[in-house]
């Protein structure tokens, strides 16, 4: 026997047992029938979950800082400073190269003159503060209650039965009947 001969009888046996199985099944799809049944009762099946709902607080602290200036009495020597410069520079060169160290005589009499007031009447401290607003973020946890499901009690023909379903039916169940020979 070939090959190509044996498959096609694998497929074949393969069909006809998919049929004979399938065909029963559609039989007793036919033969179903659909009645309502009273519901008795329908219970929720309640279950208890921790949920975390993020939580902004902010609040006012006063953020302290400080700023150094010259004590009183430094902006005189700063100027006196830089007059007698001015005038030790203008004895130097001439032409444009007087002018020159007139200015630079300014400036370093200027300087001079401000660092020994500072020596000598040292730095006033100021103490400055103002409102920042801080923020942080935590975690609240709650319980909440989320339902899975129902517990259904229904009554059909005179006898009780009980099921599970993921909805509240109400006051009548839709049932399928199976009517087979008893064998």
């Amino acid at each position: 026997m070939s090959n190509t001969r044996l498959k096609q009888m694998t497929a074949g046996a393969a069909l006809a047992l998919s049929l004979a199985i399938a065909l029963p099944a559609q039989a007793d799809s036919r033969r179903a029938q659909y009645d309502y049944a009273r519901v008795i009762s329908s219970e929720p099946i309640v279950r208890y979950v921790t949920v975390k709902t993020p939580v902004r607080e902010c609040w006012q602290e006063d953020r302290r800082y400080s700023v150094e200036r010259p004590a009183p009495g430094t902006a005189g020597s700063t100027i006196l400073g830089a007059v007698i410069g001015g005038v030790v520079g203008h004895q130097f060169g001439s032409g444009r190269g007087n002018d020159a160290a007139t200015v630079a005589g300014t400036l370093i009499g200027a300087a001079v003159g401000n660092t020994a007031a500072t020596r000598r009447n040292g730095v006033m401290v100021e103490e400055y503060s103002r409102p920042v607003e801080r923020c942080r973020t935590t975690m609240r946890e709650t319980r909440e209650q989320r339902i899975d499901g129902y517990r259904v009690v229904y009554k059909y023909h005179g006898q009780t039965y009980a099921t599970q379903m993921p909805y509240d039916p109400g006051r009548e169940l839709r049932v399928r009947v199976d009517v087979r020979p008893a064998g």
